[in-house]
């Protein structure tokens, strides 16, 4: 609420329209409980209206000001277009999934990784190289894709038992993937595997390494 004395040359009213702010060019009262306002809208144009004392309830002087501060912290500005940027690498560089991983790939993994696998619009794949040529950094290499390009949000793995913890292992070491392992009867109900479900927290989980043993009880 705003008393007519308060309405100055200069200052931001709210009411005067049904809608938006008007700046106060010139006051005039007519007696003590009449004022004839002059004043311009938001677009520029002039008007004037005649303000009774029953107005002032409707009435609000405003401070002016920019629409928006600009005080906000700039360092986490800075972090959340960075963050928002780089989710869209994917977009531009077919090779993210090798760039940000800590392996230096050989040219036989990045082209079948880049110019194989991913341009395919389902996988089906058998990698049977020679032992030592890198199939387990394929499809880590794989799966950093298909996470980062927002193909997938759950990828199962179903090594032999006794390989578990070094998909594990190698997955945080190199990938930076986090994952949990899924054993036995709490295969079916953890969402790991296709059909199982899940609660919206563990569909947040990029890798499930599943011991192959689960599938077959499962």
């Amino acid at each position: 609420m705003a008393s007519l004395e308060e309405l100055t040359r200069g200052a931001s009213v709210k009411g005067v329209l049904p809608e938006g702010v008007v700046t106060v060019v010139d006051v005039r009262w007519h007696g003590s409980n009449v004022v004839e306002l002059t004043y311009k809208d938001a677009s520029g144009r002039l008007d004037h209206e005649l303000l009774y004392r029953d107005r002032e309830p409707t009435l609000e002087v405003v401070e002016a000001g920019r629409p928006w501060s600009f005080d906000a912290d700039g360092d986490l500005l800075r972090l959340v277009s960075e963050a928002h940027r780089i989710s869209l690498a994917y977009l531009f560089d077919p090779l993210l999934a090798v760039h940000t991983s800590l392996i230096d790939a050989l040219p036989h993994q990045r082209t079948a990784i880049v110019y194989h696998m991913l341009v395919q619009p389902r996988l089906r794949f058998l990698l049977a190289d020679d032992t030592g040529a890198g199939k387990m950094i394929m499809a880590g290499l794989y799966v950093c894709a298909m996470l980062s390009g927002r193909l997938a949000r759950r990828i199962p793995v179903v090594p032999p038992a006794e390989l578990v913890g070094n998909w594990r292992s190698e997955r945080a070491k190199l990938f930076q993937l986090p994952s949990e392992i899924v054993t036995g009867a709490a295969a079916p109900g953890s969402g790991a595997l296709p059909g199982g479900r899940s609660s919206p927290g563990q569909r947040r989980s990029t890798v499930r390494v599943a011991e192959r043993s689960a599938i077959g009880r499962s």
